[in-house]
């Protein structure tokens, strides 16, 4: 049985996690929470992980009932994310692996995402939309490869929901994007937006200039509410995102949607995914926020997988990078 540890810390969630052969024995995360209105610092967010990370592995152990003895490999997000705060958990997990004398495995963030997203819900070969702060894919497996069928051109679908949320001064606790979901239900008017699909990518960066302009003149003028912004923006970016999955699963003829990354959380994306999974016959499967939110067992997890096919990383090797595409990973555990 092969006992794998997982440090994640890609952007404002600092994880540790321990997964033995597909089992989840811990999974312990902390979040750099900063105030309303302000995003985080590369260099505070390494702070915030370089001081928790320690004691979260100390729990993290503990909540696994195992000790270092008992682990078989070190998995450590390799790419992509924030420079800085990955480079604290890579020093980190190097660090560990060398006191523990125990082999290395630099992994994919993204495919940690999708990995575990195949573990929790049994989905067993689904086009996957990934979408959280960093990064926006529509993918899908071929021939040991995580392939991109359609991906943002600007910014990520995660980032356009936060930096709206600093417009509207909203809480960051637990999450701005989270908070833009609960103020959403509450929308009652639909302010029309830009529609930004060109062929299979999409496109934020103009919905959320035009958006931010749009909220300062109509709230002052009372034309509508910061909820029915909030409901006009998911109602819209959600929309294209359903549009170029539906597209995918249509040229791969999945009968298979699978939702991760932190956005995977919301609901109405869910929601408006199923309706269309529905109308084609298909199952859609997603996670909740243990899962879907970055956290050590998904790192954990994909590194299991890889360290199982040989996939063990040298030491002179396990350099981090902010570019690290999800195509560039060589899926061997997969037929």
């Amino acid at each position: 049985m092969v006992v794998a540890v997982g440090f994640e810390g890609s952007a404002n969630k600092v994880g540790v996690g321990i997964v033995r052969d597909g089992e989840v024995l811990s999974n312990v995360r902390d979040t750099y929470i900063t105030p309303p209105g302000e995003g985080f610092q590369p260099s505070e967010t390494a702070r915030h992980h370089r001081a928790k990370v320690l004691d979260i592995l100390r729990r993290a152990l503990e909540e696994a009932k195992i000790t270092p003895q008992d682990v078989d490999c070190i998995c450590f997000t390799k790419g992509p994310g924030m420079a800085a705060p990955l480079t604290v958990m890579a020093v980190v997990a190097r660090t560990v692996a060398q006191l523990w004398n125990k082999p290395l495995v630099g992994v994919n963030h993204c495919v940690g995402h999708i990995e575990m997203g195949r573990l929790i819900t049994g989905a067993q070969n689904p086009t996957v939309l990934y979408v959280s702060g960093g990064n926006t894919q529509v993918i899908a497996y071929s021939r040991q490869c995580y392939r991109v069928f359609g991906e943002t051109i600007d910014m990520a679908v995660g980032n356009c929901l936060d930096r709206f949320a600093r417009v509207l001064k909203i809480s960051n606790d637990p999450s701005p994007g989270y908070n833009i979901e609960q103020l959403a239900k509450e929308g009652k008017k639909f302010i029309q937006l830009p529609y930004v699909v060109k062929g299979m990518d999409v496109s934020f960066s103009g919905i959320l200039s035009f958006i931010e302009k749009a909220a300062r003149k109509k709230i002052a003028k009372g034309e509508c509410t910061a909820a029915d912004l909030c409901y006009s923006l998911q109602e819209t970016v959600f929309a294209m995102l359903v549009e170029i999955t539906e597209r995918a699963m249509a040229h791969c003829g999945s009968q298979e949607v699978l939702i991760v990354g932190g956005v995977g959380c919301n609901k109405r994306l869910q929601e408006m995914m199923g309706v269309m999974a529905k109308e084609r016959g298909a199952m859609l499967y997603a996670t909740d926020m243990r899962f879907c939110i970055d956290n050590g067992a998904m790192i954990a997890q994909a590194g299991w997988e890889q360290f199982r096919s040989g996939g063990v990383t040298p030491l002179e090797d396990t350099w981090v990078t902010q570019r690290f595409r999800t195509d560039d990973v060589h899926v061997a555990w997969r037929e």
